[in-house]
């Protein structure tokens, strides 16, 4: 498939109108999108760049698109979600006590991380 081509399918994926991305994404007339999917005019960099934002793609992506729109990976961690929710809703003091904790939590593991590596090198 050709640039235009990936181009043609992110839209269509998304069921909206060539308008729609000209005015939205590109900032462009509609005549010279439907110029860029059917190859009649090269797309620049910058415009490349807006489309792939629009799209919530890499470039590359935009590019390189295989069998239409990405499909997104999660990897959800439920619990860890609900805590940082619930931390979230604490007022704003509570809230940084808790992330200095952390904060000091991280410092003391990279700390005795370092120092066995260091140590056993010696």
């Amino acid at each position: 498939m050709s640039l235009a081509d990936n181009i043609k399918k992110l839209r269509e994926d998304k069921e909206l109108r060539q308008k729609e991305v000209a005015n939205n994404a590109l900032d462009i007339g509609y005549s010279n999108y439907n110029k860029i999917e059917n190859g009649n005019r090269e797309i620049s960099v910058k415009e490349l760049q807006r489309l792939a934002e629009f799209y919530n793609i890499t470039v590359d992506q935009v590019i390189n698109l295989n069998d239409g729109l990405p499909k997104e990976v999660v990897i959800e961690d439920k619990q860890a979600q609900e805590q940082l929710r619930l931390i979230s809703e604490l007022d704003t003091d509570d809230r940084a006590i808790i992330f200095k904790m952390i904060d000091k939590m991280l410092t003391s593991k990279k700390f005795k991380d370092f120092f066995s590596k260091n140590v056993a090198s010696l």
